[in-house]
C-alpha cells in the first residue's frame, strides 16, 4: 500500500517537476482522522490515522504541502467519506474481487441468498451500529470537476471533506436494502471489528461556502438504489 500510495504519489509529483506542471487535486480520506473527537469533523480536526491507509493518505497530504512550498505545486486534497452508489444511468459501478464495503456486500447477499455478517450491534448510537457519511459517486465526481474548473482561473492549495454532514446507521443501510430489493436479508450478528469508531460523519461547509458544492444524490435510497440497478445487470454479481 505504501509502494503505490505514497511512492507512487512521489514519482507522479517528480515527473510534474520535470514538465513544469502546477495543480494536482489528491484523493484523500476521511481515515486520516482516526478515532474523531467531535462529530461533525472539519478539516481542522486532529489527524490520527488508526489504519495503514488512513496513514499513507496523511503522508501524502504532507509531502503535497511540501511541494507548494519547494516547487510552487498547487494541490487540493478531497478528504472523502464513505463513497458509495453506481452512476445513475447503470453503466459504472462497484465491483471488487474481494469485497469490503457494507452496501454490495448486503446487496450481493440478497442476490446469492447468502447470510450477511453484521459486525457490532452495541455502538454507542440509537440503534447500537456503526453511523457513516455516505457520498454517492457522481457527487464526488462533481466535487472534482468543481474544483478544476476553480483551478482554471485561481490555483490554491487547499483542504476539504467530501460529505454530507448525515450519517446512516449500518441497520438502516440493511433496511434500505430491503425495501429496495424486496428481499430479507438473513442477518449474523458477530462482535465489532477492532477500530471502527460508533460514528464518521463530515462537516462539508468549507467545501460548500468557498465553491457553492452541495451533494445532490446522496440520500440513502439513491444511493442504495443506484448500487442495486448496476449489480443486478447480467455478470456483475455473479
Amino acid at each position: 500500500m505504501l509502494d503505490v500510495n505514497f511512492k507512487g504519489t512521489v514519482n507522479l509529483l517528480e515527473a510534474m517537476v520535470n514538465q513544469n506542471a502546477k495543480f494536482i487535486i489528491f484523493s484523500s480520506t476521511a481515515g486520516v482522522y482516526g478515532n474523531p473527537q467531535s462529530i461533525p469533523i472539519k478539516e481542522n480536526h486532529p489527524a490520527n490515522p488508526t489504519s495503514v491507509y488512513g496513514e499513507s493518505k496523511l503522508m501524502i497530504e504532507k509531502i503535497l504541502s511540501w511541494y507548494d512550498q519547494i516547487h510552487e505545486i498547487k494541490s487540493v486534497s478531497l478528504r472523502y467519506f464513505n463513497a458509495a452508489g453506481a452512476s445513475l444511468d447503470g453503466v459504472l459501478g462497484e465491483r471488487h474481487k474481494e469485497e469490503t464495503h457494507i452496501i454490495p456486500l448486503a446487496i450481493q447477499s440478497v442476490l446469492s441468498k447468502s447470510s450477511f455478517s453484521l459486525y457490532g450491534t452495541d455502538y454507542d448510537t440509537p440503534d447500537g451500529t456503526c453511523i457513516r457519511d455516505y457520498i454517492h459517486v457522481e457527487d464526488l465526481c462533481h466535487a472534482h470537476l468543481m474544483v478544476l474548473e476553480q483551478s482554471l482561473s485561481h490555483k490554491i492549495s487547499a483542504v476539504y471533506n467530501i460529505g454530507t454532514g448525515r450519517g446512516y446507521s449500518n441497520k438502516e443501510i440493511l433496511d434500505t436494502v430491503e425495501q429496495i430489493s424486496g428481499k430479507k436479508l438473513t442477518v449474523r450478528t458477530e462482535s465489532r471489528r477492532p477500530g471502527d469508531p460508533s460514528q464518521l460523519i463530515a462537516d462539508p461547509s468549507k467545501i460548500t461556502n468557498e465553491l457553492g458544492w452541495t451533494p445532490k444524490h446522496s440520500d440513502l435510497p439513491t444511493i442504495i438504489q443506484s448500487a442495486w440497478d448496476f449489480h443486478r445487470k447480467p455478470g456483475i454479481s455473479s
